[in-house]
């Protein structure tokens, strides 16, 4: 896939963690609240949702990063590390926004498979990077 796609895909989904954190620090609480739950129930959906949030902001960077890498130098790792990153992201932040926002209890092991998906993708950027051959930089006309 095209460096620029995963670039795109990383700047969507950071807006979209923006979004969801001035909803979380601004009125999702009061929201919870008037729907019934305890306490307890509320303040685990809060750090859950809080938690969602700073896992996508992170790898909305990372796809951004491997985007970037990806315009000097093309290899299959490169994109196996941004699919799994948008990959995590969708079962990691997303199941633990929509649970916490819905209070319904997804399958368990969707979240903890995000989390799998995050790691093999930062390994495959590690491989990736190593292995992307990088343009080289044009003398500069000295001018003289």
């Amino acid at each position: 896939m095209s460096p620029r796609i995963w670039i795109a895909l990383g700047a969507l989904s950071a807006a979209t963690a923006v979004g969801w954190g001035a909803y979380h620090a601004h009125g999702m609480e009061k929201l919870l609240t008037s729907q019934g739950r305890d306490a307890a129930n509320v303040g685990l959906a809060m750090h859950n949702f809080d938690v969602a949030i700073r896992y996508q902001s992170l790898h909305a960077i990372a796809l951004v990063l491997v985007g970037m890498i990806g315009l000097y130098g093309r290899c299959g790792c490169l994109d196996l590390a941004a699919f799994l990153f948008a990959l995590g992201t969708l079962l990691f932040s997303a199941c633990l926004e929509t649970s916490a926002l819905l209070d319904v209890k997804l399958p368990w092991f969707l979240v903890p498979a995000g989390g799998a998906a995050f790691i093999a993708g930062w390994i495959a950027l590690a491989i990736g990077a190593l292995k992307a051959g990088g343009k080289k930089e044009a003398p500069r006309d000295s001018g003289g």
